[in-house]
């Protein structure tokens, strides 16, 4: 692969929040677009890299990041959905110049191999009902719709919960 998942680095904070805007925006992932309450938090890596924890899908030959998501326990204060034993992952965003290359799919890899050496015995996460490319992705990974985990953060927004069991070894 050409890519390299890691810790994200204090100096790309400015770059990854730039870039999950970038993509939440032109995805259509933002209900109030420019003017959504939603942008700041998404803007603001530095507070996620204090509560939970930052990776990012770098270019191997030119280190640039082409995608992060952030990872966050049971516990977490960016921990929206997971419960006891379990770890969830947020605000997953892939460059378009980067997608097709395997970015996403390393991303969740990371979170869930995370998970296990914590320890953990599940992941969680949302996603938009829309984001049916991510949702093929999710289930290809052993992830399943948990309907009765659905959740509004918003009023008319609402989320569509997944699961995943995670056993000792890596999938």
């Amino acid at each position: 692969m050409d890519i390299t998942i890691r810790p994200a680095r204090q100096a790309e904070f400015d770059v990854i929040g730039d870039l999950v805007v970038e993509v939440y925006l032109a995805d259509g992932l933002l209900t109030f677009g420019e003017s959504d309450a939603y942008l700041p938090v998404l803007r603001d890596v530095a507070r996620r890299a204090e509560h939970a924890e930052v990776l990012v899908a770098a270019d191997a030959t030119s280190d640039a990041v082409l995608g992060a998501v952030t990872f966050a326990a049971y516990g977490s204060a960016f921990a929206e959905l997971a419960g006891p034993g379990e770890g969830e992952f947020r605000m997953l965003a892939v460059r378009p110049e980067g997608r097709g290359r395997g970015i996403g799919e390393a991303l969740v890899r990371a979170c869930m191999d995370r998970a296990r050496a914590l320890g953990l015995r599940a992941m969680v996460l949302s996603s938009q009902q829309l984001l049916l490319p991510a949702h093929r992705l999710y289930r290809r990974l052993g992830f399943e719709r948990a309907e009765e985990r659905d959740w509004e953060p918003v009023p008319d927004v609402t989320l569509w919960a997944f699961t995943r069991e995670l056993g000792s070894q890596p999938s």
